[in-house]
């Protein structure tokens, strides 16, 4: 059973003959990340302010849909069907972005790993559907579900089982996953397999974990991003759960170990980046984290 919206629950409403934005949206960005150029962000949510005008722009606008978790990114005349679906979509040989991103992760992105051996890692999870994990299980077997912390743990259990996967994540958020059968813990590196290592990074949540790839790819989860308003590396300061005092002391013991070009979170946006590049601006940003101070939870204090 998936986590797909009714069509009962649509609304009706409707911005004329094109695309549009309903009111379920909850402004977490997914939808400008897949298509900027026609979608921003308008009085706390996502708004849809120019049509596509090539059949690249139409990929992206269903794209963005099939990514919201509250399905609210619609058309009156286009519908969500298999053949217009572009998930599981490569972001480069190497990394797929899962989409259809789920209601019970805060709508937060989902990715699959694809190993030399010819197998996947999935980090993170998208909303349940086995029809899903047969797509996302014809790039590769898929032999571990990684879970970045705690909010984006609800359909791992799920897809492990489908995939018969190992389930990984850090023993601070097993409340979370208390089936998971392969627990990090502590603050040490752990490798997960060839060219893959955890770095705990309390902070964001008590049990925050990133993921290394092959000196490439970090799978940040929410501990930090890229923030299209600032140009730069960010945390989330105003939805870190546990402790940013923690998290600065994580950037700082973790950061230096650290060498990647891709930034992969789970909310937030991606980029790609010259190695030295990302290591000056992820020092920059652990020396930021440093300074700031505790402060109620706002989500609409993030800076997307």
């Amino acid at each position: 059973m998936s986590d797909d919206l009714s069509p009962e629950a649509e609304p009706e409403e409707s911005a004329g003959a094109g695309w549009y934005v309903d009111t379920r949206c909850t402004n977490c960005d997914v939808a400008r990340q897949l298509a900027p150029d026609m979608i921003r962000e308008q009085d706390g949510r996502a708004e849809v302010f120019r049509q596509p005008q090539t059949e690249a722009e139409q990929r992206q606008l269903y794209a963005a849909a099939f990514a919201c978790h509250t399905r609210s990114i619609r058309h009156p005349a286009h519908h969500l069907t298999p053949d217009v679906d572009p998930f599981p979509l490569a972001l480069d040989d190497t990394v797929h972005h899962c989409g259809h991103n789920s209601r019970h992760t805060a709508g937060a992105n989902a990715y699959l790993l694809r190993r030399p051996t010819g197998s996947t890692m999935m980090i993170d999870t998208p909303r349940w559907s086995a029809e899903l994990a047969d797509r996302y299980e014809a790039l590769g077997p898929v032999t571990d579900v990684l879970l970045t912390h705690r909010d984006h743990a609800a359909h791992g259990r799920r897809y492990a089982d489908r995939f018969g996967a190992r389930l990984w994540i850090h023993e601070g958020d097993l409340d979370a996953a208390p089936d998971a059968d392969h627990l990090i813990r502590g603050t040490d590196p752990v490798e997960i397999g060839a060219g893959v290592t955890a770095y705990p990074l309390p902070g964001h949540t008590r049990g925050s974990v990133l993921y290394l790839a092959d000196g490439m790819y970090c799978f940040s989860g929410d501990s930090f991003y890229w923030s299209r308003t600032t140009a730069d590396l960010e945390v989330a300061a105003s939805v870190t759960w546990y402790s940013i005092t923690e998290l600065a002391a994580s950037l700082a013991r973790t950061a230096p170990r650290l060498r990647f070009e891709w930034v992969l979170p789970g909310h937030g946006d991606r980029k790609r980046l010259p190695a030295e590049e990302m290591t000056r601006r992820l020092a920059h940003l652990t020396a930021r984290t440093r300074t700031l101070q505790p402060q109620p939870i706002d989500f609409t204090a993030v800076r997307w």
